[in-house]
């Protein structure tokens, strides 16, 4: 390839913990060995990118920091590597290794991380097929290896928790959908779910005892945290299990162990990162083989806004102010993505 790389690069940057975001000039990174450097066209904003712009989600990165889990682009440069090298030239989607970021023009990470892309997907679809998808496959994959007959899903209505019900579907698992909003609930109904329960009904707790005990739903995939969290827990069946991989809610998880104990009941935590750390070569190309199959199915996602990094503070309150209308896009390049700059 004969593309000019500049020396310095847009950025969105982060100072501080629960500080305003900045859009700056900083160094475009050079890659190592195993690793690639892609030029960046869109990137999503997802709720855990929302998590590490509070400090609350996974390990933090040393000031100023560039956002971003995920996104696409263009494999410009590789460092040593059989991998490396066959990406060169490449477009694909890729999520982020070390200290970089995905909210900016440039991006180094591990070719590991990059899932090259089908001449039928396009690189806007290829921004949202890492963290989601990924994540949906390993949470998933706990509910078939456990061999739970039924699964609870909160914040069931956010993109990932539509691929939860898409991929309960595929497997013949039942899956009890916990909501907020009744829109969320007709969501959900018109895409065939046919347990859906909201979280701020008068009747929530009772009505969600009894079906999970009646669905022997025994693993609660929880992205909200705090006191429903805790309420789910303590109606689930004896035996049951609560994976946490978010804290929507921003609260505390307070529980009386003596109903862990008595009821053989447990808690653990989902990350991302720790999960993608310890798969082997065979078995992350096994998963990118898995999310290039149902990407376009099981696990695909929509967009409801595409912005430039300089409006990275109104993506960020258009996502937030509706979750459920889908992704907003930072657009890093227009013309591989093919939008209007």
């Amino acid at each position: 390839m004969n593309i000019r790389i500049p020396k310095n690069m847009q950025a969105v940057l982060l100072a501080e913990n629960g500080g305003s975001l900045s859009v700056g000039e900083i160094p475009v990174p050079q890659p190592g060995p195993g690793e690639v450097l892609v030029r960046m066209a869109a990137s999503p904003i997802n709720p855990s990118d929302l998590g590490v712009i509070k400090g609350g989600y996974g390990g933090q990165k040393p000031f100023p920091i560039v956002p971003g889990f995920e996104g696409s682009g263009t494999v410009v440069a590789a460092g040593p590597g059989l991998l490396p090298g066959f990406w060169l030239g490449k477009r694909v989607a890729c999520a982020v290794s070390g200290t970089g970021g995905t909210w900016a023009e440039y991006l180094v990470t591990s070719a590991l991380l990059c899932i090259p892309l089908r001449k039928d997907l396009s690189l806007e679809y290829g921004s949202m097929m890492v963290v989601n998808p990924m994540s949906a496959l390993a949470l998933f994959d706990v509910v078939k290896n456990e061999k739970h007959a039924a699964v609870v899903s909160t914040a069931a209505a956010s993109a990932l928790g539509q691929m939860i019900l898409r991929l309960g579907f595929r497997y013949h698992i039942p899956v009890i959908n916990i909501v907020r909003r009744e829109e969320q609930t007709r969501l959900l109904r018109s895409q065939g779910a046919k347990y859906v329960l909201q979280s701020n009904d008068e009747n929530f707790g009772s009505e969600f005892q009894e079906l999970a005990q009646r669905l022997k739903a025994t693993l609660i995939l929880d992205a909200v945290g705090g006191e429903l969290a805790r309420q789910m827990l303590d109606a689930a069946p004896a035996g049951s299990s609560l994976l946490e991989y978010a804290n929507l809610s921003g609260e505390d998880l307070v529980l009386d162990p003596h109903g862990l104990w008595g009821k053989d009941k447990r808690i653990s935590g989902f990350y991302l990162g720790n999960w993608v750390a310890k798969r082997s070569i065979f078995q992350s190309l096994r998963d990118i083989r898995r999310i290039r199959q149902l990407g376009t199915t099981d696990l695909k996602s929509t967009v409801q806004k595409r912005l430039p990094l300089s409006a990275v503070q109104e993506a960020i309150k258009i996502y937030q102010n509706n979750m459920t209308a889908g992704k907003v896009l930072l657009v890093a390049d227009p013309d591989q993505v093919g939008v209007e700059p």
